[in-house]
């Protein structure tokens, strides 16, 4: 088993990736614009870029696994780090490449997400201060002015001298 099946793998993760990126991108632009049924849509195609990105990671673990096995460590983690203390100074060289581009992008992503979570939010706090500013406001209907008081001065219920 050769290291090629994990560069393929590698490489085609750092793709989805970067693909995954633009759509938070477009994201981003369609939370500002308050497009809900982009949004809608482009949640669709979120759910098939994570659904690709999965089963691509199961692809990257089973050549990694396979390529261990393959070269007398079964036992060992699968990792990037175990590949290439096994391979070549070329391999090894693309192999953290990749690996780093592949980092690159998760982190990009990851602030990409945390932006749009932000623009989430702030467009739900939004939402409900319009909200509380159409709401009637509850009265409160026990106690306040509006309840008269029975005033009977001089006349208590309880008597002191029984």
């Amino acid at each position: 088993m050769s290291v090629s099946s994990i560069i393929e793998s590698l490489e085609k993760l750092i793709k989805l990736h970067k693909s995954f990126n633009h759509l938070a991108i477009r994201k981003t632009a369609l939370l500002k614009a308050n497009d809900t049924e982009a949004i809608t849509a482009l949640l669709i195609q979120e759910q098939k870029h994570i659904k690709a990105i999965s089963q691509t990671d199961k692809e990257r673990e089973v050549a990694v696994a396979e390529f261990l096995r393959a070269n007398g460590k079964a036992g060992r983690p699968a990792s990037i780090h175990g590949v290439t203390e096994l391979t070549g100074p070329a391999e090894m060289e693309k192999l953290n490449r990749l690996k780093a581009e592949l980092m690159e992008e998760v982190a990009n992503l990851k602030e990409r997400n945390t932006l749009n979570q932000q623009l989430i939010y702030q467009s739900l706090q939004f939402i409900n201060v319009s909200l509380d500013m159409f709401r009637p406001r509850n009265q409160n209907l026990n106690y306040g002015n509006s309840v008269k008081k029975s005033a009977k001065s001089g006349i208590t219920m309880f008597d002191s001298k029984a």
